[in-house]
């Protein structure tokens, strides 16, 4: 009974918040940007591969320039299924690929170019089999598609515009559904010597009219940007904002500074995605086999990019066999075991709540979350999400964790966004919790509020 009696008044109390969030929504002060429900979709699935195979995997070259034969790309034992479940196993979400990468070479026979699989001695499509191997796994299918081509001879004319949109009509009526496509704004030299003038107003358009639920990465998006370095770190504060006037793709970005923070008050809704390799290249080279990144730098590299907000696309190079190593997926196996501990159960379940209620009149009065345990738990952190269907609007959260009264952390971060991990310094044996917003733009609305 009394559990029902929790319940109900829980209810009431989100009803209420709800109703005050609908009526303050149309005050101008506090309209934020919203996410699209693709891009909802995309801060879900938080982690996924990043694969980059081609020529480059054969040559030892991490930028090859496009005169390689095509003869050279034969992975005999290529398997994209073995990609795929280790891919699964590993709890990654999915996989992007680089269909084409700076040399041109294309992993798919395009009527577009004579640098592809289709003049190899290999044939076989990357591409094909790989979306049918993620269907088949359950995994998202992405591609990364470098509009920098140093083979085809049309690369610096107008004509090459053309050609890079027959490519992605190609890629998207054949292999889709693509969940993520991502450019590299790279740009320079062709065989000609010259450099391309890119039309991405027509390229972003092609990409919307077949597939507007394609969520498009750049560094300043349309829907994801760059997260300002290759380390796979975030900034502690990260806003899903970004303003973009006067900035242009590739050349002439905001600041890496900025691309880490989000601008608090940005004008679109461009969430940040971190990429990084498991090993010093991007690339697959043997003599690297040594220096694959551990689970537990994996684990640091996800708590400060998941962790603070961004979504993480850790890169696992396919080896010249056309396989993940066995280096690469002991490592993998690793982060997963590390990462267990997160999604395990919430040890607030069975606490009881009381959320401090706000005032109508002053919206900036400290809103709280207090949770207090019939007996002290032992925990090692705590996660926080924020409902980004209303906009991400957490500015400063104080946190208090004790046991029987007595405080044992007191914290202080700044925004939330899609999730928010909080490592404690050691294990504490936790009796009540209080989570308190010090400062947001409206009435804030917790997704998930768990502690591990």
């Amino acid at each position: 009974m009394k559990k029902t009696i929790l319940t109900f008044l829980l209810i009431v109390q989100i009803q209420s918040i709800l109703a005050q969030v609908k009526s303050i929504s149309n005050q101008p002060i506090y309209r934020n940007p919203l996410p699209s429900p693709y891009q909802l979709k995309w801060h879900d699935n938080n982690y996924y591969l990043f694969m980059h195979f081609g020529p480059n995997t054969f040559t030892d070259k991490e930028w090859g320039d496009g005169k390689e034969k095509t003869t050279v790309f034969n992975p005999t034992l290529m398997d994209c299924n073995q990609w795929c479940k280790i891919a699964k196993a590993a709890g990654a979400k999915g996989i992007i690929i680089t269909a084409k990468h700076h040399d041109g070479f294309c992993l798919w026979p395009s009527k577009y170019s004579t640098h592809t699989v289709g003049q190899s001695d290999f044939k076989r499509d990357v591409l094909a089999e790989l979306s049918a191997a993620c269907k088949k796994n359950g995994l998202l299918f992405g591609v990364y598609l470098s509009p920098w081509d140093r083979n085809h001879p049309d690369y610096g004319t107008p004509q090459y515009n053309t050609v890079f949109v027959n490519m992605l009509k190609e890629i998207f009526q054949n292999y889709g559904p693509i969940w993520e496509l991502w450019w590299d704004g790279a740009n320079g030299e062709g065989p000609n010597g010259k450099k391309q003038i890119y039309d991405w107003q027509l390229f972003e358009s092609t990409v919307r009219a077949i597939s507007p639920q394609t969520v498009i990465f750049s560094d300043i998006g349309p829907d994801i940007r760059w997260i300002g370095n290759e380390n796979g770190k975030a900034s502690t504060t990260n806003w899903n904002l970004l303003d973009t006037i006067g900035f242009k793709r590739g050349l002439g970005a905001p600041l890496n500074d900025t691309l880490q923070q989000g601008n608090f008050k940005g004008a679109h809704y461009i969430p940040a995605e971190a990429d990084v390799s498991i090993r010093p290249s991007w690339f697959y080279h043997e003599r690297e086999n040594n220096q694959v990144k551990s689970g537990e730098e994996l684990m640091k590299i996800y708590l400060n990019s998941v962790g603070r907000g961004a979504n993480l696309l850790l890169n696992v190079p396919p080896d010249d066999k056309g396989l993940i190593s066995a280096y690469d997926s002991a490592a993998l196996m690793n982060f997963y075991i590390k990462r267990k501990p997160l999604e395990g159960p919430n040890l607030l379940k069975n606490a009881s709540l009381s959320i401090g209620e706000p005032d109508r009149n002053n919206i900036n009065k400290p809103y709280s979350w207090y949770y207090i345990l019939k007996q002290s738990v032992l925990m090692n952190g705590l996660i926080l999400e924020e409902d980004l269907k209303y906009g991400q609007k957490i500015i400063a959260v104080n946190i208090t964790v004790s046991t029987s009264g007595e405080t044992k952390l007191q914290q202080k971060i700044t925004t939330v966004g899609s999730k928010r991990i909080i490592v404690f310094p050691e294990p504490i044996n936790a009796s009540e919790i209080a989570i308190v917003v010090l400062e947001s733009k409206g009435l804030p609305i917790f997704k998930t509020i768990r502690a591990f």
